[in-house]
């Protein structure tokens, strides 16, 4: 059982530019629209910005809101890069060239291609030098990525941010792999509870348990639909302020989150 305090949350996702604009839908204060969103990851300087895929924006945005929100420079959190599935768009861009006789592969395409490419950019933006992992576990991936951040948070007495983030994979992997909608979300995990937003308890239990849903039709579409918003559930009772047990799935296990807002 681990004890981790959240001080800092960011999100990106249609209906919800903005952690404001999220918490306020998870509230149940606004109606869930379909403006996307549109990532510019500002931390970025430009001409990378410019080389940096769609997939790698949406994951820099949600973490620097979130860095914001706790008033704590990048310089100073380790990172946790979550994502199932990766940067599909360059990935179907390199899988069109090799089907080519000429087999012509953009570098830059090459290197947004990879696993820790979001990570990348991140130490690129901010020039920190504390540890950056990148990880994915299928439809689990927010729930492994927790748990990494967690850990290290607590066993290395450091901030920790959790970004995890997926978007929709272009024709044919998308009929492969299909992902409703995209989403990123970003949290900021302390070891110490000064100035944080709420406390997670977070255990990880022997025996699979279905994830909790969500009650909105909408939200549940698109848990169900994107491995990163799996953290929607989390979000809502933070959003509400509610004292709650979260169970996320973790292959034949369950991780398990309770919050408790008092003191925080």
């Amino acid at each position: 059982m681990i004890d981790i305090y959240l001080a800092g949350i960011g999100l990106c996702a249609p209906g919800m530019l903005d952690w404001a604009m999220g918490s306020a839908v998870l509230r149940g204060e606004i109606s869930l629209s379909n403006e996307e969103p549109k990532p510019v990851a500002a931390l970025l300087p430009p001409a990378e910005r410019r080389r940096s895929s769609q997939a790698t924006r949406y994951a820099l945005q949600a973490g620097q809101e979130a860095l914001i929100m706790a008033g704590l420079p990048a310089t100073e959190a380790a990172v946790v890069f979550a994502s199932s599935d990766g940067d599909g768009e360059n990935l179907h861009h390199i899988l069109e060239s090799l089907a080519q006789p000429e087999h012509e592969v953009s570098p830059t395409r090459f290197h947004n291609s990879v696993h820790n490419a979001a990570a990348g950019y991140w130490n690129i933006a901010t020039g920190a030098h504390t540890p950056a992992n990148s990880i994915a576990a299928f439809d689990d991936t927010f729930a492994a990525g927790l748990l990494e951040a967690a850990v290290q948070a607590a066993t290395e007495n450091i901030p920790v941010l959790l970004a995890a983030f997926d978007l929709p994979l272009p024709s044919p992997l998308h009929e492969v792999r299909p992902t409703t909608a995209s989403f990123a979300v970003a949290l900021l995990l302390m070891p110490r509870p000064a100035n944080t937003l709420t406390r997670l308890r977070i255990s990880l239990e022997g025996k699979p348990e279905d994830g909790t849903s969500m009650h909105h039709p909408e939200l549940e579409i698109l848990r169900n639909g994107n491995p990163a918003a799996r953290a929607l559930p989390l979000l809502q009772a933070i959003a509400t302020r509610q004292a709650q047990r979260i169970t996320l799935g973790w292959g034949d296990n369950s991780l398990i989150i309770e919050l408790n807002h008092e003191n925080q």
